[in-house]
């Protein structure tokens, strides 16, 4: 009951800044029961004076700290959940904060290296840039005699925690919108919010951001077009990532770009190689290569930093991005349906054809376009939107693959406007689906099948043995029998009313202000 209480009072506090910010003033009165209309009316009495147009949520999520900023960040890869137009703009959502003081920086270093700064940089310069988890600070290393460059990543003062109890917030309101909504349940809010809780949680260990760079760098040394920094573990731990400075031009500096006579279309070309290579061949890729994060170094390497989002496709998803796109391709829409009924995403009580019927509807369009056109991008998400129209759940490693094609197509395209997608993709995808759905992949497949069937064999005894525990268990119980007093049961049921009579209470508090927000999302 506390747990609760705290929970919506701070909600409601959320529910104040967002009404401060006008979102609220984007909802649709006549889309909002007579109960919520007035409180429509309330919150625009408290609305801030001036513009009226703008990012008005952005502003809300910035100002209520790093975890609603996270949130937004999150949501933005998640138009399943929030919409497309609103996904849009939840994209502009900056992960930039003040940074924290030097002081604390400097302090925080010296504690999780257990040793004083200076014994451990030879220089460490002023915060180069700053977010929501973290800062970056430039820095130099003595390595036989000589000085290196090096970007140091410092965790804020506190973070977890802050974290931690915002987090919380959500998984109240993602549980009770699961208890009442089926389309709640059907979008899988709780686990929506577990996903963006483990993302968070991976963030906040710079080891694991270490570790991924180390596996990118594994998986690409041999990729002509492709690099990461190296890693300095010597000087990395939870709190601190030491990495090699990149040097190179960032993508968003077009300035730079073609004052250096780059071959722009060329770097679009690099640019989705590299994404489509990282997803089909390793099943890991970099899920936020905004210009922001890539560099072109002398050598022309493309160079990816800040790897706190990453995703994993496993070999089913690989197959079933490959086969789709083969499938649209071909005009093979029945293979495309079946693809999705194979790999269980689709449940088996629809219909294969009117499913088949459905995709017909987004491939038709695209063999009237010109291949420059054509957006891969946009055939997933329109792909994603039909999927729910046939009780398709939500995949969040399919989610985060499409939205990060979002954001390569479109710097690829920046470059080049009338890049062929298409046609770029087709060497990666080709050799792809040669290994892995030709001749070679079917007998791979077929030995792996063969290992995981006497891997099953030869753990049928064990299962055998904890079956016959559990029936021997059920008869005791069966046998000796356990009941509960009636006293038990009503003492139980009083409990249970009194925590009900709270939480309805806490509800009708938060309803109003979660019923506008989510309007407003979906107005947007």
């Amino acid at each position: 009951m506390i747990s609760a209480i705290t929970h919506i009072a701070r909600l409601a506090r959320a529910a104040i800044v967002f009404a401060r910010e006008g979102v609220f003033g984007a909802v649709d009165p006549s889309l909002v029961p007579p109960p919520g209309q007035l409180a429509l009316k309330l919150a625009r009495l408290v609305e801030r004076r001036g513009p009226k147009h703008g990012p008005r949520l952005s502003r809300a999520l910035t100002r209520m700290g790093p975890a609603y900023l996270k949130l937004g960040q999150f949501l933005a890869t998640r138009p399943d959940v929030v919409g497309v137009v609103m996904a849009r703009d939840l994209e502009s959502l900056q992960d930039r904060l003040p940074p924290f003081s030097q002081a604390e920086a400097e302090a925080a270093i010296a504690t999780s290296l257990e040793r004083p700064l200076t014994e451990v940089f030879a220089s460490f310069g002023p915060p180069v840039a700053a977010a929501s988890i973290a800062q970056v600070h430039r820095g130099e290393v003595v390595r036989d005699g000589v000085r290196k460059a090096v970007a140091i990543k410092v965790l804020r003062p506190n973070v977890a925690a802050r974290f931690r109890r915002d987090l919380s917030d959500f998984f109240f309101v993602a549980h009770k919108a699961e208890t009442y909504s089926a389309e709640a349940r059907r979008l899988r809010l709780v686990e929506v919010i577990n996903t963006m809780s483990r993302s968070v949680a991976m963030e906040m260990d710079l080891r694991l951001e270490a570790a991924a760079l180390s596996e990118m760098a594994e998986n690409t040394q041999g990729d002509p077009d492709f690099r990461v920094p190296t890693v300095d573990w010597d000087r990395t731990t939870h709190n601190v990532l030491t990495m090699e400075w990149i040097d190179g031009i960032a993508l968003n500096d077009h300035v730079r770009l073609q004052g250096a006579h780059v071959d722009l279309p060329d770097l679009g070309r690099k640019v989705i190689q590299s994404f489509l290579r990282h997803a089909l061949r390793d099943g890991f890729f970099h899920a936020d290569m905004h210009p922001g994060n890539m560099f072109l170094d002398d050598a022309g390497h493309l160079v990816a930093v800040d790897f706190g989002i990453m995703g994993r496709l496993g070999l089913k998803e690989r197959r079933f991005l490959a086969e789709i796109l083969l499938g649209f391709i071909t005009r093979d829409y029945r293979r495309v349906a079946e693809v999705h009924f194979e790999a269980g995403y689709v449940p088996s009580h629809h219909s294969v054809e009117n499913f088949a019927q459905a995709i017909r509807a987004i491939g038709e369009p695209i063999h009237n376009r010109t291949a420059e056109e054509i957006s891969m991008a946009k055939l997933l998400t329109l792909l994603l939107e039909v999927t729910g129209l046939f009780d398709m759940q939500t995949r969040p490693e399919l989610i985060l693959l499409q939205k990060t094609m979002v954001v390569v197509e479109g710097v690829a395209r920046g470059f080049d406007p009338k890049l062929d997608i298409w046609k770029t993709a087709d060497p990666v995808v080709r050799e792809w689906i040669a290994q892995n759905l030709g001749p070679v992949g079917r007998i791979q497949g077929a030995i792996s099948g063969a290992g995981e069937l006497g891997r099953v064999l030869a753990g049928l005894p064990a299962i055998a043995s904890r079956a016959v525990t559990v029936l021997e268990q059920l008869e005791t119980m069966t046998r000796e029998g356990h009941m509960l007093s009636s006293d038990t049961i009503e003492e139980m049921a009083r409990a249970e009313g009194r925590k009900a009579r709270w939480q309805t209470i806490g509800l009708w508090v938060i309803a109003l202000a979660l019923v506008g927000i989510l309007l407003a999302i979906r107005g947007n």
